[in-house]
């Protein structure tokens, strides 16, 4: 029998990490952990997105980007239609709404670091330390802290998925967690992947203008880990 625990992590992120050039329009990189209680995320969540897969596009192998979506690019120029748009973005809304699910977030702001921690740190890493953080007090809640915890990322080229493994190996061994990272390719086509590539990009535009209408962050911040799911750096 294995000794795995009961929940499984998908990670995604907003933003680039680079400190030498900042987007005005985008300031912050965020790093996002969904946290899935695997039980029901076999039996109701994957369930409910592949339907709607198969409602708009008669197959499931499409992988859903949040911003080809928001583009209406490549597979999603369809939503170049008003009508059709609305509905999908509703009924994809519904979707991501009713699944029970956990976030963890951190939010760097790029114009607040110091000089000194743009020299020396590495904004991946920063957010990468709170989010695991948190994701091992909520597993220690949650009494599977004990067994191990998959944390399940996007590949985003050799020589950063290099570092970042070094980081997570790092991170593990010196706060003794229980975790073991998955680098999933880009076109994998998981549904915990694709719901966390949702989560991301409205929690940064809610740090960088909170008043502006951002009914997405509504829904998202709902189901922030009520431990302080939420951090934002510096």
């Amino acid at each position: 029998m294995n000794d795995f625990s009961g929940y499984v992590v998908y990670v995604d992120e907003s933003g680039d990490h680079s400190l030498t050039s900042i987007d005005k329009d985008y300031p912050v990189f965020v790093l996002t952990f969904s946290i899935f209680e695997k039980k029901n995320y076999i039996k109701n969540i994957v369930p409910n997105f592949q339907e709607f897969k198969f409602r708009y596009f008669g197959h499931d192998i499409i992988v859903l980007h949040e911003n080809e979506i928001r583009r209406r690019k490549n597979n999603f120029k369809f939503l170049f239609d008003k009508s059709v748009e609305t509905s999908f973005i509703t009924e994809l809304s519904e979707i991501i709404d009713s699944s029970n699910f956990t976030i963890i977030s951190c939010v760097i702001d790029k114009n607040k670091l110091s000089p000194s921690t743009i020299k020396n740190e590495n904004p991946y890493h920063i957010a990468l330390d709170f989010c695991t953080k948190r994701l091992n007090k909520f597993l220690i809640q949650n009494n599977q802290d004990h067994k191990k915890t998959h944390i399940v990322v996007e590949a985003r080229g050799k020589k950063e998925d290099n570092e970042l493994e070094l980081e997570f190996r790092r991170l593990c061994d010196n706060e003794n967690y229980n975790f073991d990272i998955v680098l999933a390719n880009k076109k994998t086509n998981s549904v915990g992947l694709q719901l966390s590539d949702m989560i991301a990009r409205p929690i940064g535009r809610n740090i960088i203008n909170p008043n502006e209408k951002n009914r997405a962050y509504e829904m998202i911040k709902r189901k922030l880990y009520d431990d302080g799911g939420l951090e934002i750096y510096p």
